[in-house]
This record gives structure tokens, sequence and C-alpha cells, in this order.
């Protein structure tokens, strides 16, 4: 039942934070640029999207490191710590359109593919390099010509922009598909080889190259809103570890950083040891390894 209830939460958000019908009618695309415009949601959803209703996170951080007064986006920097510090990577399980996008993806029954535990931890770490590289590092003190930065994880990464954004765009305005270049192919690209690989592996973007993970993954052994582990009804039968799609063991490691709130782990254990809460109690197994 708890599966469903998300399910539900994420499409009415999707549906929620784009819901500018306008934008998706044939002709010349009518962007919403109304006062919402001007707030970030809290997952990632990109701000040229038609029906977009709000800024993307991401892409609202790398328009003020980009300016050419590199600003140092303390409004964004703040909504995100302030976000990651009430609710974590919950945000990642319950309010992200393009992590909803790759699980009913992964719906698919084709044969699914697990990665190697050793593989898997270090291209964990590829997220963090993202987002201090292209996110902040490079938009920031990388200048073109005409003394502006260029937003590289939105221009040449974000697979969510493309999706929901480029491709839209394109197909309702036919003086845009003139100006199609390598870029352009490159970005169809990328978002083809995520769509594929995430039919066999479980939301691959969400693990292993989000930013907005990985900076919300920084505040989730903090954060507000917690999972929880009854170390005394525990039976260590392993069964949280198997639900797991994240590939954490909620039991040992209940706050992993990798861990989406999803909450399937809870569902799956079958004396009720996991439970959502906020901060810690003296029950509550606290013993944790970095994942």
């Amino acid at each position: 039942m708890g599966k469903y209830r998300r399910k539900a939460v994420q499409v009415v958000w999707a549906a929620l934070t784009n819901g500018f019908v306008k934008g998706f009618l044939p002709g010349t695309p009518n962007l919403y640029s109304g006062p919402l415009k001007h707030f970030c949601v809290p997952g990632l959803n990109c701000y040229s999207c038609p029906g977009a209703l709000g800024a993307c996170p991401i892409g609202a951080l790398q328009a003020v490191y980009t300016d050419r007064h590199r600003g140092a986006g303390l409004y964004v920097l703040g909504y995100l710590a302030a976000v990651g510090l009430l609710a974590g990577r919950f945000i990642c399980g319950w309010l992200c359109l393009f992590g909803l996008i790759q699980e009913l993806l992964y719906k698919i029954p084709t044969p699914k593919i697990r990665v190697p535990e050793r593989i898997d931890r270090k291209l964990r770490y590829l997220k963090y390099a993202v987002l201090a590289l292209l996110v902040v590092g490079l938009p920031f003190f990388y200048r073109d010509a005409f003394g502006s930065g260029v937003p590289f994880f939105c221009e040449y990464l974000c697979p969510a922009g493309t999706l929901e954004g480029g491709i839209p765009l394109v197909l309702l305005n036919k003086s845009l598909r003139a100006g199609l270049g390598a870029l352009f192919r490159w970005k169809v690209f990328l978002l083809a080889l995520f769509v594929l690989s995430s039919i066999f592996i479980y939301r691959p973007f969400c693990k292993y190259l989000c930013p907005l993970g990985a900076f919300y993954a920084l505040f989730q052994k903090v954060s507000l809103v917690r999972m929880r582990v009854d170390e005394g009804a525990c039976i260590d039968c392993g069964a949280c570890e198997k639900a797991c799609h994240m590939n954490v063991a909620p039991c040992r490691t209940p706050n992993s950083g990798e861990c989406i709130r999803c909450g399937e782990c809870m569902e799956a254990c079958p004396v009720k040891a996991l439970s959502f809460g906020t901060g810690l109690r003296k029950k509550e197994r606290i013993k944790e390894e970095t994942v």
C-alpha cells in the first residue's frame, strides 16, 4: 500500500509543478513566466519545460554562477540547505519528476542488472564530482570571451532538461528545428542512454550522476526527517536489504546518503522495525557506515 501512496504523491506533485497546460499547446511555446517561476522546486525539474511552474534549483544555481558578477547564489544554497536539513533525500524518493520517470521505465518487464558492489560503490562518487566540477567549479571560474560563465551541467549533461524542456520545445516550435546542431544531438544521445539504462538499472542517474541528490545526501544523517531502526525488534533477517533498490542495508545504515526514503524496506520488514521519524531516540540503532 505504501508504494502506491508514494507513486500517487509523485504523480500529483509532477502535475502540480508542471501544470502550465498552455505551454503544451501547438504553436509558439509560451513558457510560464509568472511569480512562481522565481521560486525553486525541491526536485530536479527543468526550468524550460513548457509546463514548468517553478525553477530547477540546479539550474538556478548555475544561472547565478554563470552571471558576469559571479554571484554567490546564497538564496539557492540556503534554500537547498534548508530542504536538505528538513528532509535529506526524501525529496529524491517522493518529489522528483525525473526520478519518477526512471522508476516507471524500470517497471518495464525485462531482466534487471545489479551492478557489482565494488563497481557500484566507486560509481556513486561520480555525482559528487559532477556537483563540485560541473555545477559549481567550472561555471564559477570559467569565463567565455564575453565574461559570462557556462552552465556546464545544464548545457552538456542534464538529461532531465532534454526530456522535459529541449524535446518538447523543438516539437512545439518549428523555428527551433532549423537551429539544431551537434549539442542537441549529444544531449539526445545522453538521454537515450539514460532511458535505456533505466529499464535495466534502478534510477541510474540518481545513483551515479545527479548533483542534487549528492547535495541532499550531505545532510542525510542530520536531517529532521529520518529513518529509525528499533534495535530490539530487528531480527537481522535481511528482508529490508533485499527490498532496497538503492543497494542500502537499512537495518545497519538507516540514514545512508544513498537512501531516497522510498519506504519499501519498511514494507518488507516482517517485524516492522523500520519507521520514519524525527531526530534520534536512545533505542534507535545509530551505528552507521559511510556508503
